[in-house]
């Protein structure tokens, strides 16, 4: 409804303003003294006028080269042609403007040969015809000027809003992704130990009193430190400070004693040749992606390879790379450990570390797996 009464509108005004036009014109005609053919021709060009307006709204510059005919044998066609002219250096190329604008100045001149205006010579009317379809010309011209710029604006916000909506997405795909990884670098250690010690009372129920104790000591300590670490992480992703009393600092490779100590107690051997000459030079985030590959390379052992010994070599001095070496022997199908995994461990941290500006290989020969990775190291 809205779109009817638009259109209505839209055509309804250009009629008013030929119809109008035409009939001073005409009416002036008859003040001057024009009777007879003359002024008949006169009112059914205004007719005529009003008649083409809607075909004139639609093709402009074809309508208009006929309402110049019109003009032609009329002053009452000037209206209609000027509005004709007008519309079309609106809605169409400006050279085709330019061409419908000469055949309409080359009508009103060749009418001033056989109805001229009393008291005006021919070189004043030239001029008179050539500025009014000057300024229709330029009118027209801004006005689509104006309609373009502002058809471009529309479409530029248009695609700024888009392109907002798909960097909303796209964080919002990263912070479940960043999620997930803290999840699983947190959890899956945690967990993996809580299965060996679970697997251990299950299968050796003849276990000594003290050993079931210890057993379930780790077990408890293990499911309290999972807590307070998965706490901590969503109290980190939510931006929200962590209560007091559980604020403690981000693993680092400083930590790496603790972690080997823990896979230790599990039953895993495992061998650390540390040729690093400072830890403590390590940046922040260089420490913490380290500490986390070393994480995951010792929880893949435990579940994939449980028993067999894991080997870890770090090398780098500052200003060079850090260079971390993880490396057990693969175990049988038979003793690999039940514990569920998603397979995703690896490729987070592959991720994690290209953040970092490092690079993580791994790959599984005949006889062992075999990970390998560099992070940056800042003199």
């Amino acid at each position: 409804m809205p779109g009817e009464l638009f259109c209505a509108t839209r055509t309804a005004l250009p009629v008013v303003v030929v119809g109008a036009g035409g009939a001073a014109t005409t009416w002036g005609e008859f003040a001057a003294g024009t009777r007879g053919w003359p002024l008949a021709i006169d009112l059914a060009v205004v007719v005529a006028g009003c008649c083409l307006v809607p075909v004139l709204l639609r093709r402009p510059a074809a309508t208009t080269l006929v309402i110049t005919a019109l003009a032609l044998s009329s002053p009452a066609g000037t209206p209609a042609a000027s509005v004709g002219v007008l519309h079309t250096a609106r809605t169409r190329p400006f050279p085709v403007a330019v061409g419908v604008a000469a055949v309409s100045v080359a009508a009103h001149l060749l009418r001033w040969l056989w109805r001229p205006l009393g008291g005006l010579s021919f070189w004043w009317w030239l001029a008179l015809v050539v500025v009014a379809h000057t300024a229709l010309l330029g009118w027209g011209a801004l006005a689509e000027a104006r309609r373009a710029l502002i058809a471009s604006l529309r479409e530029r916000a248009q695609r700024a809003e888009a392109e907002q909506g798909r960097r909303v997405a796209e964080a919002r795909a990263a912070e479940r992704t960043r999620i997930a990884r803290e999840m699983h670098d947190v959890l899956a250690h945690r967990l993996s130990l809580l299965a060996t010690y679970a697997g251990a009372l299950e299968y050796r129920p003849g276990m000594p009193a003290e050993r079931v104790s210890e057993a379930a000591g780790v077990i408890r300590r293990t499911v309290h430190q999972a807590l307070d670490e998965l706490r901590d992480v969503i109290a980190l992703l939510r931006d929200d400070p962590v209560s007091e009393g559980t604020d403690r600092p981000m693993p680092a490779l400083a930590d790496l004693p603790e972690l080997v100590a823990e896979s230790r107690s599990a039953g895993t051997v495992v061998d650390v040749r540390d040729g690093l000459t400072d830890t403590a030079a390590l940046p922040g985030t260089t420490g913490r992606t380290a500490y986390r590959v070393l994480q995951e390379a010792l929880t893949n052992a435990r579940k994939h390879a449980p028993g067999q010994p894991v080997s870890i070599a770090l090398d780098g001095t500052p200003g060079t790379r850090l260079v971390i070496t993880v490396s057990n022997p693969l175990a049988d199908r038979a003793a690999v450990s039940s514990v569920p995994g998603a397979g995703t461990g690896l490729v987070g941290l592959t991720e994690r570390v290209r953040l970092a500006g490092g690079r993580l290989d791994h790959r599984a020969t005949a006889r062992e797996f075999r990970l390998h990775a560099w992070l940056p190291w800042p003199a």
